[in-house]
């Protein structure tokens, strides 16, 4: 009840203000027919109302958007016309966002960030009135005017480029729309740059157009007009683009470095940072030998001499000829990266033997053999002891065979004597090998890394008799051979982070368990590849996965086959050996001396952390002394006043 008395309250208000406003524009209508002069004043009035005085007052139809609302003030001191009321309106619609449009005698009254989808097909003079303008332009690229412009457009105007006709598009209000033009015009016009292409005939393009770049950027800090400069190696001429002033600044540059040397050579130093100069001499001559001169014709011998000394290149050659050479020079003596390839080589081997044998013997009255049994490739029986034990040969510990042995008979000097040995054993062994060679090479290098001793192998022996009666002159070759490991590698970078090698790995060993040889036995593990590897990934170069089992028995014919009881006669021996075997390869790509520094480090601390450990166990009859450990790493630093001063 008490909302609908308000809303009626309200609606009166409103409609008594309407009747005054209307009152008091009919008394300035009469007025403005005698004078034509209103002076319009409103305080917080409605901007509504205010469009129905308009209205009145101009005699214009206004189309009011609903999303025009709000309060407006707006004072008068001096007289005015209806039409300069009129733009004193548009102003205050401009003030609040909102734009007048007039189209075919209606007035539409809308917020100004829809203005630019109307267009008013009654142009008049009005400052504030919206304009779509097309601009046609002739010196200058449209899309680079926009970045340019658009700060000065508010935000429901509009700035586009069309690239393809080079026009500009603007829609915004008169006042503006005339400003961008005066604008767009000053800075459409006809430049007076140009590219110019200076031969050279002494110097070489590349050399002067560099030092021309550094005086080009120098002028550009200091805000002075600045140029365009590029070389062209093929004719040896200088590219200069800009404004008239600076490129006659640049010419008059250029004619004072394009000039004969004072002692009128043409031999030239350069100096290598990276390559081997005796190494990249004979290439450049077979390269440049003959090479054409500056003015395409033949300018004699190109001459190229290395001095070890200072690992630098002396070239004799006229200026073109010469700075095709540099250009060389320059891809060729880089930095190349390094690699560290890590080998890993992992041996695992397990072997088991067991043997079992039994030999016997029996004698008659005359001490005569009336039966034995004797298993020779199997460990020493009853024969081999009886012999040792008889004294017929001399006494050897090494005669007693491995693992237990049992021996049980009867002897007398009357009768028979009979004995018999049993002999068994049961052996395991393991074996764990890790290998790890580390090698650091430069790119397309190959290195090798040798790690092993040698061993001495008996190749022959020869025993002659002397001239002197009785005298022997014995003697023995030998031949000695290298046991270890050996890596042999060349990488390769390719584009990104991939490395090609090409390995060569060998790993040999002395073989202890060996029998049945005449001399040492060695075992030998050979890889020879060329793989891919990404930086830092590891690769199994290759394996070997081996399990021997080796049966051997001996027996007495038809005896040793009874079940049982042929355990008698018999010797067996069992053997089973298996080895795992595999070879590991990781490339890390060392780019730059910071990586460098960082994997040698680690490498220099493992092995000082190693060492620190051992000395925290005293030697057992020197304890004050104390083992050699590495000294700490001291980064290197550069060299300044204040360690100078330190010093």
């Amino acid at each position: 009840m008490q909302n609908s008395i308000v809303r009626m309250m309200v609606g009166n208000i409103r409609r008594a203000t309407l009747v005054f406003m209307l009152f008091f524009f009919n008394i300035s209508n009469i007025l403005a027919q005698d004078i034509q002069q209103i002076m319009p004043n409103y305080r917080n009035a409605d901007i509504r109302q205010i469009v129905e005085a308009v209205g009145e007052i101009t005699g214009r139809n206004f189309l009011v958007d609903p999303r025009v609302t709000g309060s407006v003030t707006l004072l008068s001191y001096t007289p005015m016309s209806p039409e300069a009321f009129y733009e004193a309106f548009l102003a205050t619609l401009q003030v609040h966002a909102f734009v007048a449009i007039e189209t075919d005698g209606l007035v539409r009254i809308i917020p100004d960030a829809n203005a630019r989808m109307f267009q008013s097909t009654n142009p008049s003079n009005a400052a504030d009135e919206i304009l779509t303008q097309v601009i046609k332009l002739e010196n200058i690229a449209a899309a680079q005017v926009v970045p340019i412009l658009r700060p000065l457009i508010p935000q429901y105007g509009h700035l586009a480029a069309h690239p393809a006709a080079n026009l500009l598009i603007i829609a915004d209000r008169a006042v503006n729309v005339r400003r961008m033009l005066n604008i767009i015009s000053r800075m459409d016009q006809d430049g007076d740059e140009a590219i110019e292409v200076i031969r050279l005939e002494n110097a070489s393009a590349s050399e002067v157009a560099t030092m021309l770049t550094t005086l080009n950027q120098t002028a550009s800090a200091s805000g002075a007009p600045t140029a365009q400069i590029a070389a062209d190696s093929r004719t040896n001429s200088v590219l200069l683009s800009g404004s008239n002033n600076s490129r006659l600044r640049f010419r008059a540059l250029i004619a004072h470095l394009d000039t004969p040397t004072e002692n009128g050579g043409d031999a030239h130093v350069r100096y290598l940072n990276y390559a081997d100069a005796e190494m990249l001499v004979a290439n450049l001559q077979t390269q440049f030998s003959g090479s054409p001169g500056a003015n395409g014709t033949s300018s004699g011998e190109v001459t190229i001499w290395a001095d070890a000394g200072t690992n630098a290149l002396i070239i004799n050659a006229d200026a073109r000829t010469l700075q095709t050479v540099n250009s060389v020079i320059d891809k060729l003596d880089i930095r190349r990266a390094q690699v560290q390839v890590d080998a890993i080589i992992v041996e695992m081997s397990e072997s088991r033997a067991n043997d079992f044998g039994v030999t016997w013997a029996i004698q008659g009255d005359n001490n005569e053999p009336l039966a034995l049994t004797n298993f020779p490739s199997t460990a020493p029986g009853v024969v081999q002891l009886g012999a040792a034990a008889a004294g017929t040969v001399p006494a050897n510990p090494a005669a007693l065979p491995d693992g237990i042995l049992s021996a049980v008979g009867s002897i007398s000097d009357t009768g028979t004597s009979w004995a018999a040995v049993v002999t068994a054993l049961a052996g395991d062994a393991t074996t764990n090998i890790i290998g790890t060679p580390t090698i650091v090479t430069l790119d397309n290098e190959e290195a090798e890394i040798h790690v092993g001793q040698e061993v001495p192998f008996l190749t022959g022996q020869f025993t002659n008799t002397g001239a002197t009666a009785g005298s022997v002159n014995p003697f023995q070759t030998v031949q000695r051979q290298e046991i270890g490991m050996r890596l042999a590698i060349t990488p390769q970078i390719n584009e990104g982070s991939g490395v090609k090698l090409l390995i060569d790995q060998e790993t040999s060993s002395l073989n202890a368990s060996a029998t049945g040889a005449i001399d040492l036995v060695t075992n030998t593990r050979t890889i020879t590849t060329s793989v891919f590897v990404e930086d830092g990934n590891i690769l199994v170069l290759g394996g070997l996965i081996d399990e021997q089992l080796r049966e051997n028995e001996q027996r007495v014919p038809i005896l040793g086959r009874i079940p049982v009881l042929g355990g008698l006669f018999r010797s067996q021996s069992t053997e089973l050996v298996r080895t795992n075997l595999m070879v590991f390869i990781r490339p890390t790509i060392l780019r730059d001396s910071a990586q460098a520094v960082f994997e040698t480090n680690a490498k220099y601390r493992y092995i000082r952390d190693l060492q620190l450990q051992q000395n925290e166990t005293p030697l057992p009859l020197m304890r004050n002394q104390e083992r050699p450990v590495l000294p700490e790493i001291i980064e290197a630093q550069p060299l300044n006043s204040e360690t100078i001063s330190a010093e």
